[in-house]
């Protein structure tokens, strides 16, 4: 049975341009469920304030990391899906897509429903479920499909924040930084969302973010939705497989926007008050993301690290992220097997 398969990551610009900058904001920040307020608010705020500033400020950050192949996202997932395409066995047919830009989610899925798939296997690359990633892009494949005459069975890989194989990939990684940083703490950031959506997507009225996280202690019925419990369940795995104890380590969101509240605690924050209470040697992990791009290469190893400095740190090291390791190749494989 011939199966087809679509690995989807968030997106990138096509170029480091503001032009360019734009029109992937526009598309992106428009998604009612990344910008989940009334359609009026949403369209003042995009169009008043953030697109007539922030595309230049955002173009001068991609410009930073851009390589001579492009953007390092788009270019880490390609090589991530080659990669996969080679480990899976005969029969399956491997392409890639991003929710935001190019190559788009309706494009890629022309190409593989062209071949008379009897399978559809759908692949977001977000570790943790989240409505404006994991929701958005299932969105977009479902609204698409539902136009198809002949639609293949569809089968969704969910979020694999537990994942024996993906947690195993990630401490692979970051052990030899381990070894060779010998770290005073550790840092596992992942990308932040506004606690309003952490709230819609509670189980249990009342029970979400609690100031001595006690609701992100354990994954039940009551948050298995919860973005910011899988992380903390993530980073609870990693931190055993990494052996360190929990004072040796802090969790931390970053990539907030606005003044309204997003989840805590703030990794730009954790990294001023770590270097002024002493810790020289941070190792840094990016749990959230499959890929390196702007969060991980600029937004921490740049601006993040010279933070850490300012306050009294004297190195800061980023764990590279899985991209197409061969860890990373042979869990996707198992995972998308054992569906």
């Amino acid at each position: 049975m011939k199966k087809a398969i679509l690995v989807i990551n968030l997106g990138t610009p096509d170029a480091p341009s503001p032009s360019k900058v734009r029109r992937y904001l526009r598309e992106f920040l428009s998604d009612p469920r990344v910008i989940d307020i009334p359609a009026l608010g949403r369209w003042l705020l995009l169009n008043l304030i953030i697109l007539p500033f922030r595309p230049r400020k955002s173009a001068e950050a991609y410009e930073k990391i851009w390589t001579s192949s492009g953007s390092p996202l788009l270019e880490h997932t390609r090589a991530f899906t080659e990669k996969l395409r080679a480990a899976m066995p005969e029969g399956h047919d491997v392409e890639f897509a991003m929710r935001y830009g190019n190559p788009s989610i309706e494009s890629r899925l022309e190409t593989l429903l062209a071949r008379s798939p009897a399978e559809l296997v759908i692949l977001p690359m977000y570790p943790q479920y989240s409505s404006a990633s994991t929701g958005s892009t299932l969105e977009k494949v479902f609204s698409i499909l539902k136009g198809k005459w002949n639609v293949p069975a569809v089968r969704v890989i969910g979020p694999f924040h537990g994942d024996p194989g993906f947690l195993d990939a990630c401490a692979s990684i970051g052990k030899p930084y381990m070894e060779s940083l010998e770290p005073d703490h550790v840092l596992f950031s992942y990308h932040g969302l506004p606690e309003r959506q952490i709230r819609r997507g509670e189980s249990l009225e009342g029970n979400c973010l609690k100031a001595d996280d006690s609701c992100c202690a354990s994954l039940s019925w009551k948050n298995n939705f919860c973005y910011r419990a899988q992380c903390f369940e993530t980073t609870r795995q990693l931190a055993r497989r990494l052996g360190l104890e929990p004072s040796r380590y802090s969790i931390g969101f970053q990539s907030r926007l606005g003044r309204t509240p997003w989840i805590k605690p703030y990794t730009d924050l954790l990294l001023t008050e770590l270097g002024r209470q002493g810790k020289k040697k941070l190792l840094v992990f990016e749990p959230s993301f499959t890929a390196d791009c702007l969060e991980t290469l600029e937004e921490i190893s740049i601006r993040g690290q010279a933070t850490f400095l300012e306050a009294g740190g004297e190195k800061l090291v980023l764990v590279p992220s899985l991209n197409s390791s061969e860890a990373w190749i042979k869990a996707a494989r198992e995972i998308i097997l054992k569906l």
